[in-house]
């Protein structure tokens, strides 16, 4: 007999994240009577060594330039693996709902692809959503008038000879030490939170991603995440991912599959803000799997 037929949300961070980023929104969930459990992705979080350098005041930009990657050389297929051997075990318990945001998008795709009978549902929180290979290479038709582009163009750090082979390093605790740069990656990322809790988010942000993962298996297929059912939480004070670009991926992945449309909820929410407004989308989050 299973523990609980309640389901349990399984998070996967975005971009230069890890699973502490879910810690506000996990604790709302508790309150609320939901048990979740936020994954880190190989070489993230708990699972990375990650350069040391990062982390010392002051920084050494050329020695973090020069600290090897803990995510070179992980692919998808890697990161499909942790998270269906989290899920497996998770299932035991009760059904899964797999939760992603921004690039964690990706991940939690291939994951409903190669697995749709473990999933109960996936929700993407303005999380990338590739539904036609053309879009791993060809431009989009959207206006993307995104915020974060160029400053993460600011804070990249380069690698000597090449040697990052997709991984992107970027120097986020820099903004600590640049007033400008703190109120500009703000306004992109976080801009409805106070200065303290962007603070925090800083903080917890890995270094480095793996671009690399931008491959044709991140590409929704019908036959398999197209048999899930699929929300997307637009979030329309996104300046990482604005809201032409939200409802473009959500018109595409309509068109494979208009007999499991999205279900489409919009909240007035920043790129992250689960993590400053953690409230709002936990009672969302809780009212997908209410009984009606």
């Amino acid at each position: 007999m299973r523990a609980t037929l309640r389901p349990t949300f399984v998070f996967v961070h975005g971009g230069s994240s890890n699973a502490r980023a879910w810690g506000p929104l996990q604790n709302e969930l508790a309150l609320l009577g939901h048990r979740s459990h936020a994954v880190d992705l190989p070489g993230h979080g708990d699972l990375a060594d990650g350069p040391a350098a990062y982390y010392r005041q002051p920084q050494d930009v050329t020695a973090l330039g020069a600290a090897p990657s803990p995510i070179r050389g992980v692919t998808l297929q890697d990161n499909v693996r942790h998270v269906l051997a989290v899920i497996r075990r998770l299932s035991a318990a009760g059904p899964v709902v797999l939760v992603g945001n921004s690039f964690g998008g990706l991940t939690i795709s291939a994951v409903a692809n190669a697995a749709p009978e473990l999933l109960h549902r996936v929700v993407y929180l303005s999380a990338l959503c590739l539904s036609d290979p053309a879009m791993l290479s060809e431009p989009w038709d959207v206006v993307d008038d995104n915020l974060l582009d160029a400053l993460a163009a600011r804070i990249t750090v380069p690698y000597p000879d090449g040697q990052g082979q997709g991984v992107v390093r970027l120097n986020w605790r820099s903004a600590h030490a640049d007033p400008q740069l703190f109120a500009e990656l703000k306004a992109a990322v976080m801009a409805d939170s106070t200065d303290h809790q962007f603070r925090l988010l800083l903080d917890s942000l890995d270094p480095d991603e793996n671009y690399a993962i931008l491959e044709p298996g991140a590409v929704v297929r019908a036959h398999g995440w197209g048999r899930v059912p699929h929300t997307f939480v637009r979030l329309a004070a996104d300046r990482s991912i604005p809201p032409a670009v939200q409802d473009y991926m959500i018109r595409k992945a309509d068109a494979l599959t208009p007999h499991n449309p999205f279900e489409v909820h919009t909240l007035a929410s920043s790129h992250i803000g689960y993590f400053s407004r953690p409230q709002v989308f936990a009672e969302l989050l809780a009212g997908l799997v209410s009984p009606p």
